[in-house]
């Protein structure tokens, strides 16, 4: 075609030029649901990062909890630090192992998009309520399938949904950007969990067990440097993503410490069970009185079909923490004693 390449075609024509043998190329992807134009300047993948990164469950990231409840303090992770720091060591892997990072980063991106209020907290409740067993990687699939948009959905590429269904410990990425993902995920929540909880006076340095720190490092961004380093030594020129056996075991023992000295702490968790409890009257609250739903889920109960129960979990699971507690003074508490 010579000259008459457009933008778009001329980077992917790069990426067979740059790229690794094992990475996935633009203009070799599954495609979507419902067809569309390409676009004349971004390459699809990239096109997927742009739409997740102006949705609406995806601003909402920044005031749903990570780890600690309403914190008192702005340095504190939320989710949506979290996403963007899981994104940001997804592509230090992928750019150093020569895969495309506009696949790495859309799934990064995406893959919390249906996280609860209250962060775990807000998932043990709406797993023990609602009947499909509620799990926010299959939520952020329906976030973006069907839940954005007024109920259209993203109709993001399916390797970029692939990577957000399959990012939890147990899942299989089909491809290695999925994979660099799901790893990612795993490392930011050792090194910013660990820092946060270090800052919350929940633990101490010293007070992680040496088998870890002497192979991982003495600091969070020391562990962060060597799991990455790791990853891309043991991965290079590989058709797969992993890590030495050394590694490995000592990333996987760190955050079997942080649940028991972080996760399940009273100190760092004694408000979750307020928390959840609010959620389950939420819940049952909109269970009994759909019609004060928004519209857009209204809509989806009436013309859509969807069950009244499910719907309400969406509706819940897409709350921020400050939104729950606001529905809940509004429903629960008498309006003149809200003020105080």
């Amino acid at each position: 075609m010579g000259n008459s390449l457009n933008m778009r075609q001329k980077q992917e024509q790069r990426e067979h030029e740059f790229l690794s043998p094992y990475a996935s190329f633009s203009d070799q992807s599954q495609g979507r649901d419902v067809y569309e134009e390409p676009c004349d300047i971004r390459p699809i993948y990239q096109r997927d990062r742009d739409r997740i990164l102006h949705s609406k469950s995806f601003r909402r990231l920044k005031h749903k909890t990570q780890v600690f409840l309403a914190p008192e303090g702005d340095h504190y992770r939320t989710r949506l630090t979290h996403t963007l720091e899981v994104s940001q060591t997804a592509r230090t892997i992928a750019k150093a192992l020569r895969l495309n990072e506009d696949l790495t980063e859309a799934i990064a991106l995406g893959h919390d998009l249906g996280h609860t209020p209250f962060g775990h907290a807000g998932e043990r409740a709406l797993s023990r309520i609602c009947p499909d067993k509620f799990e926010h990687h299959l939520q952020s699939i329906r976030v973006v399938e069907v839940l954005e948009k007024h109920g259209v959905g993203l109709n993001l590429t399916k390797e970029v949904r692939d990577g957000i269904r399959n990012h939890q410990t147990v899942g299989k990425p089909g491809t290695l950007e999925g994979k660099v993902v799901r790893l990612s995920d795993k490392i930011a929540y050792i090194h910013h969990d660990v820092d946060d909880a270090i800052r919350g006076h929940i633990i101490k340095e010293e007070e992680i067990p040496r088998e870890f720190t002497d192979i991982l490092g003495h600091s969070s961004r020391e562990r962060l440097n060597a799991i990455i380093h790791d990853i891309v030594s043991n991965s290079e020129d590989s058709n797969d993503i992993t890590m030495s056996p050394d590694i490995e075991h000592a990333m996987l023992e760190m955050r079997k410490y942080m649940f028991r000295s972080v996760y399940t702490n009273p100190v760092a968790k004694g408000e979750e069970g307020k928390a959840e409890g609010m959620l389950e009257f939420l819940f049952g609250y909109y269970e009994k009185h759909p019609h004060l739903l928004p519209e857009e889920y209204l809509h989806m109960i009436e013309v859509k079909g969807e069950t009244t129960t499910r719907v309400v979990c969406d509706y819940i699971a897409g709350m921020t923490d400050r939104y729950a507690v606001a529905k809940f003074k509004d429903i629960y508490i008498p309006r003149a004693w809200s003020i105080y």
